[in-house]
Parts: structure tokens; C-alpha cells; sequence
């Protein structure tokens, strides 16, 4: 088996060739990435290119950048995005020998919180704070104890990152590490307690959308994201201080996470509709424009299992946002979605998005929904791959057709790994192939094994000091797991320890 998937390997090799800028460090990705098993080729296929274009992407940067080499969004040379480089963390920690996603931080928390020069400009410093997020999944991944604790306990940049996003006052610009103003406001009631924050579209990554068009734009209303990531910081402040045996910082942010969920659903969630919305600054009336933006509250865990189940309901009908090509950043029964192309964030289908509100669904057990719904959009891709020349990865997609989505009239951008590479990465490893769960700090691998994926598996996964093969062969229905150490590999829900060295399991399907 071993020798043909590698001769099947170098067949491929000319196809995943991809043309290299002059600063990028061609990282020996071949040898670092996992190595998938699954029947249908075209898909592998889409994997292993998408790797090679995120290689790509591995940049040197100019003189003088606080870490390098880093990993590059592929939109402008000279700037970089605080979300854009936190959603690339999530695919970049299956290989990170190969891809530098953690480093990649270091240029946006060193200029931020340490007023460090660098030649790369941070485009909104207001951007989507996902730092605590990202860092946590990334520990429990590959159990770098020591970034972690750079970032928690010796620099503090997730806290800090935390009262910054409090605290810089709206307009703010610092030309030496933004080209942009600070577009959020902080705002508080009367006894200067905060209730919400004002953004922009731009600023919050959701560049044209038509949030606040009911209540005077996208300066009169306060956002659900915003605050909801501001919990989900603290949430996962919290966790990883857990992580880290810091009980007193652990109970601080639990606190405030708390403080957090209670104000979201006093005053974001509309009962008449079963949605958490943005509301007006000035009244707190619900600006009732469906988003995937409010999944950001479940991601955070706010709403109770009753308020989930409720919000899930607008996910199974087409007319919002399920359907063939689910995941529309507009609800389609919007006056101002567009069908044909999306028109980039008034209903184009975005991976980041997608990725978010597939973990907030597997938050509350909706396991088997954000399988589909995530395997729905990575054939989206796999198929636009195909159809449409050139044949790659897209800055986003159109919500009724296999082609990319607009910006403004335009293409949306190609080669875009970037984020986008998080649908045949991401969404391939842990929905489709339904590895849910690699955690190094408890040594264990969490895997809901189906039966209709054939035989299909991971060779090479790295995680912590374990490198493991895992597969599940439908000929005799056992798994067959090589492992360098010995974990725990949970599968459908029952524990089986693995020892060095090659062993097999019995399983019923």
C-alpha cells in the first residue's frame, strides 16, 4: 500500500507544481503534511494541491519583519490581517514544520502590543480578536507548552489583546503599523459598563455587508460578532490558563466570560425569531438581518441547548442559509442577497465563516448536520476547481453555482491559501474524514469512523512527540494504526489505547 501511494505520489508531483514568488521559502511541505486515504482521488487530488498552494504562501517578507518567514493571506504584499492569519493557524498546525502559523502572530502581536517596527502594515487593528481561540486549539494540538506560555504568562498578548480591543479609542491611527484608523467604538451604559461595540464592514472582515441598513449603517448598530468574540476570548483565556494550572487567572476570565454571556443574551437574543441579531445603539431593537456573523455566539457557547436548537432551524431550510450551497453570508430571503455570484459578503460562501459555524455546531452535538454542510461546500470547492479556469482555491464562492463569487463586479481572487485552504484541509481532515479531535496534552485522537467513506484514514499524523497512521479498512472492518507512541484513539465514542509499534482494531459499524 505504502509504495503505491507513493509512486501515486511522484504522478502527482508535476500537477501540484505551483509558480513561486521571489521571497518565498519553498518549505519541504511533501515530508510534513499528513497523508490522507480516501476513494475518491479527485478529492486527494484537491488536498494535496491545496498544500502545495499554501506552501506558496510561506514568505520571507522584507528586512527587518518581527518573524519570518510567515504565512502570506495572498492579498497585498505590503499588509497583513489579524483574521486572515488566525484562520490560517487552524490548517497550518497539522504540518508546522512547514507552515509558520504561530509565527505568523508574532507580526501582528509585536507591532500591536510591543510597538515594534515592522515593514508589514496591520490593515485593521480592530480586526476579528480571535488570538485566545486560535492559541488554545493550537496548544492542545501540538503541546508547544512553551508558546504557550509566551503568549499567556509571558507576554500576556492574549489579555492585553483583550482590554486593547476595550480600550483603543475609535479613530486612533498609528501610520507605523496601520494604514487604517481604529472604525470599532466601545460603548457603555451609564454606569460605564460595556453593552456592545460599534465596527464597520471592513473593519469586522465583513467588508460590503449590509449589516445596519435598518438602522441608519453600520455605525448605529452594535455587533453581535464583536462582543461574541470578545466571550469566546475570554472563554478560551480561561481554558488554556486551565490548561496552564493558572487557577487565579483561570477563575478571573471564567468571571468574565460569564459577565459576557449574560449581556449577549439579556440584549442580542430576539425570542420572536430565535436568532441573536445586532441591535440599534440608541433603542436595543434587534436589526433583524440574518447572518452567519450571530454563530459566533454559539461558537462562544451563549445560547442554552433550547436558543441552539432554535438558530439550527435557519441552517436546514434553503430559503436562509442551508441548502445545496449552505453557509450564504446573507440569509436569502434578504432584499439585498445577491444569487448569482454572492457579490463577496452579500451571501458568498466564505471559509472562515463556514469553519466557524461548523465547530459552533459540533459545540452543541449537531455532529451530523456539520458534516454535511461542511462536505457540501469543500465538493463546492473540489468542483469550481475543476470547472474553473484556473483551476484552484478561491477567496470565496458564489451561493448557487460552482464558480467563484464577486467583489463588486470583479473575480474573487485565486491562489487563496489564505484561508480558504481551511475547506479541503480542515473541513476534509475533521468532517469529512471525522478526525473531531487531536489533543497532544492528553495524548488522544478522537474519531467518528463512517462506514461510508470506505476504507480512509491519516498516515503521518503529527501531533505533540506521537506520529501515527491511522485507517480503517473496509475489507475486513479493522483499523490499523502504526504509532511511534502510545495514545488514545477514541472511536464512535469507545476508547482503544494504542501501543508503539503496529496494531489493529475490531470494530462494528
Amino acid at each position: 500500500m505504502k509504495s503505491l501511494f507513493i509512486g501515486l505520489w511522484a504522478a502527482l508531483m508535476p500537477i501540484l507544481a505551483v509558480a513561486q514568488p521571489e521571497d518565498a521559502v519553498r518549505p519541504n511541505w511533501q515530508s510534513e503534511i499528513p497523508l490522507v486515504v480516501y476513494p475518491d482521488k479527485d478529492m486527494v487530488q484537491l488536498y494535496e494541491r491545496t498544500w502545495a498552494i499554501a506552501a506558496d504562501r510561506v514568505r520571507k517578507g522584507p528586512d527587518g519583519l518581527p518573524a519570518s518567514p510567515y504565512l502570506d493571506e495572498n492579498c497585498y504584499e505590503d499588509q497583513i490581517w489579524i483574521w486572515d492569519a488566525c484562520f490560517m493557524v487552524m490548517f497550518s498546525k497539522y504540518a508546522p514544520a512547514a507552515y509558520p502559523g504561530k509565527q505568523t502572530l508574532d507580526n501582528l502581536y509585536l507591532p500591536i502590543h510591543e510597538q515594534v517596527v515592522s515593514p508589514l502594515r496591520i490593515h485593521f487593528r480592530d480586526n476579528p480578536p480571535l488570538f485566545a481561540w486560535i492559541e488554545y486549539n493550537n496548544y492542545v494540538f501540538t503541546g508547544d507548552h512553551d508558546h504557550a506560555k509566551y503568549v499567556l504568562e509571558d507576554k500576556r498578548f492574549l489579555q492585553r489583546h483583550f482590554d486593547y480591543f476595550n480600550e483603543v479609542p475609535h479613530g486612533h491611527k498609528n501610520n507605523a503599523v496601520s494604514p487604517n484608523p481604529i472604525a470599532k467604538e466601545t460603548v457603555k451604559d451609564g454606569e460605564r459598563n460595556i453593552v456592545g461595540y460599534t465596527w464597520t464592514g471592513r473593519a469586522s472582515g465583513m467588508d460590503n455587508t449590509v449589516r445596519g441598513r435598518d438602522a441608519g449603517g453600520d455605525g448605529s448598530i452594535l455587533w453581535i460578532d464583536a462582543i461574541s468574540q470578545q466571550a469566546l476570548s475570554a472563554l478560551y483565556i480561561s481554558r488554556l490558563s486551565e490548561r496552564r494550572g493558572l487557577k487565579a487567572e483561570q477563575k478571573h476570565w471564567q468571571k468574565e466570560y460569564e459577565k459576557l454571556k449574560r449581556l449577549i443574551n439579556e440584549k442580542y437574543w430576539d425570542e420572536r425569531d430565535g436568532f441573536y441579531y445586532d441591535i440599534d445603539k440608541e433603542t436595543g431593537a434587534p436589526c433583524r438581518i440574518k447572518t452567519p456573523a450571530s454563530f459566533w455566539a454559539m461558537l462562544a457557547e451563549v445560547p442554552d441547548r433550547k436558543q441552539a436548537a432554535r438558530m439550527v432551524k435557519y441552517l436546514r431550510q434553503a430559503e436562509f442559509m442551508g441548502g445545496e450551497y449552505p453557509w450564504p453570508t446573507l440569509a436569502r430571503d434578504d432584499k439585498d442577497y445577491n444569487g448569482e455570484t454572492g457579490d463577496y459578503w452579500r451571501g458568498g460562501i466564505w471559509l472562515p465563516m463556514v469553519y466557524m459555524g461548523t465547530k459552533a455546531l459540533e459545540k452543541y452535538g449537531y455532529y451530523e448536520l456539520a458534516d454535511e454542510l461542511a462536505e457540501k461546500v469543500v465538493r463546492q470547492q473540489l468542483r469550481t476547481y475543476h470547472n474553473v479556469t484556473p483551476h484552484t482555491i478561491w477567496e470565496c464562492y458564489s451561493p448557487s453555482a460552482d464558480r467563484p463569487s464577486t467583489e463588486h463586479g470583479r473575480q474573487a481572487r485565486p491562489d487563496f491559501c489564505g484561508w480558504s485552504a481551511l475547506g479541503p484541509l480542515s473541513l476534509f481532515i475533521e468532517n469529512i474524514l471525522g478526525f473531531r479531535e487531536v489533543d497532544a496534552l492528553q495524548r488522544k485522537v478522537v474519531w467518528s469512523l463512517k462506514k461510508k467513506n470506505g476504507t480512509h484514514g491519516l498516515r503521518r499524523l503529527r501531533f505533540g512527540n506521537v506520529t501515527t497512521d491511522i485507517l480503517y479498512r473496509d475489507t475486513d472492518k479493522r483499523i490499523e494504526v502504526e504509532s511511534n507512541e502510545p495514545y488514545t484513539l477514541v472511536v464512535n465514542g469507545k476508547k482503544h489505547k494504542v501501543k508503539s509499534g503496529k496494531s489493529f482494531i475490531k470494530v462494528e459499524l
